[in-house]
């Protein structure tokens, strides 16, 4: 077997077998085979696509290139919810700890930020002390404790994809869908999630751009579980506006809170409410998604969600004291505002191009080596309907230096889009349930 054969016939359409496909991996994650052959095969699969089978393969062999955690004797349903990325989505920060109140153990491994996306670890970790790098033995400590953990993928964990991952980030390979559905399926099988809640988003702010896209990755994720054995739920949702009031490591740790107290913005609200329900449903603590929202309104309302969320810092190396007296102060000094450029209603705010502002601003990374301000950031003051004054204060903005401030001061006005009259209201955020 030659891995250049196995390019060539996916180069021209052929579906791969098994065999061919752990021969390949196998020997990318040896080093026996180079990076410009997988950067071949990857395109060929961008290209070409994958057969169901085909990507059940591919995500089998994958999730065996490495350890499988194994959280034998752990108690209660094990669900976890990954989001595809967007801008200001910090649902995972109030998710873990509201499933763990409700008795579901989520076993949660999170990514950090890249290009105009957030990053969880990178939110987490704006708290001081709090840390990611978790072993199997804390990991599984932490999930009896608090029901929850929150950790980064381990050097041990799907060695396949790690590898992958950085070179589709290089090679314009990215949005494959087969790619990603092995990617996020091989990683949430490895952490021992037997269900899952897939956030699929569209929009400027999301790696997929329309809803027919969305739709089909969604429908890979379902269906590639399933061969795997996994319980998957979609949710298509949208990302053309930021999700929230406030975009930033820390920022979005104090909004979290705000949800966390039943008092959060009404559009990520309603998003977490329809995560919770799902992971409530596939945790069989409620028959329909109607009946998940009620126990998930109910549970925050009684404040075991904060709690939990506050014990989990506290495990995992922070100061939730320290936490509660940095809330509303925690901010670096290079700040300013963005004022509406005239007036009128605004009409949309482009999550892709106010994303790339914020990572210029030290929210995120535009390489994997960058390091990430806890400080930066920006509020949202007004959002998608709201009446504005020309000169009127449209954002806060805080920068990790001056010169980010600069270069991001301009992206940041132009992605703000007004019109003469109230743009008709989106109804929800959910476009499409797959299951």
């Amino acid at each position: 077997m030659r891995a250049v054969d196995i390019i060539t016939k996916k180069r021209e359409g052929g579906e791969l077998s098994r065999k061919e496909l752990e021969y390949l991996l196998a020997g990318y994650v040896q080093g026996e085979i180079p990076d410009y052959q997988i950067s071949a095969w990857a395109m060929a699969v961008f290209f070409r696509g994958m057969s169901p089978q085909e990507t059940a393969a591919l995500t089998e062999v994958m999730l065996r290139s490495g350890r499988v955690m194994d959280l034998s004797g752990i108690p209660g349903p094990l669900v976890d919810k990954h989001s595809t990325g967007g801008v200001g989505d910090k649902t995972s920060l109030v998710l873990a700890p509201l499933a763990a109140a409700l008795g579901i153990t989520d076993p949660m491994m999170a990514g950090r930020a890249l290009g105009h996306t957030g990053g969880t670890l990178d939110k987490l970790e704006s708290i001081p002390g709090y840390r990611t790098d978790l072993d199997e033995k804390t990991f599984r400590r932490l999930l009896l404790a608090d029901g929850f953990a929150i950790a980064g993928q381990t050097a041990a964990l799907v060695p396949a994809d790690r590898l992958l991952y950085a070179l589709r980030d290089v090679t314009a390979t990215v949005e494959s869908i087969p790619l990603i559905t092995a990617s996020i399926l091989s990683k949430k099988a490895a952490e021992g999630a037997r269900a899952l809640v897939m956030d699929v988003k569209f929009g400027s702010g999301a790696f997929m751009k329309g809803k027919s896209p969305a739709e089909a990755l969604a429908r890979a994720l379902v269906d590639t579980g399933r061969v795997l054995g996994l319980r998957v739920s979609a949710l298509i949702t949208d990302m053309d506006e930021p999700l929230g009031n406030m975009v930033g490591n820390f920022l979005e740790v104090e909004e979290s809170l705000d949800c966390l107290e039943g008092r959060g913005p009404e559009d990520l609200m309603e998003l977490i409410l329809e995560l919770g329900a799902r992971m409530a449903v596939l945790g069989g603590l409620a028959s329909d998604a109607a009946t998940g929202k009620d126990l998930c309104r109910d549970c925050l309302a009684g404040g075991e969600p904060r709690r939990r969320f506050l014990a989990n810092v506290k495990s995992q190396g922070g100061d939730p004291v320290q936490l509660l007296e940095l809330r509303g102060k925690y901010r670096s000094a290079i700040q300013a505002e963005v004022r509406a450029g005239r007036r009128g209603f605004v009409r949309r705010i482009d999550a892709g191009e106010l994303g790339l502002a914020a990572a210029g601003l030290g929210v995120g990374r535009n390489r994997t080596e960058d390091r990430v301000s806890p400080t930066a950031g920006l509020q949202l003051l007004r959002k998608r309907g709201a009446a504005v004054e020309k000169g009127e204060p449209i954002m806060r903005v805080w920068a990790g230096d001056r010169a980010g401030l600069e270069a991001a001061l301009p992206r940041l006005e132009a992605a703000v889009e007004y019109a003469e009259s109230p743009p008709p209201q989106l109804s929800t955020l959910i476009w499409k349930d797959v299951s």
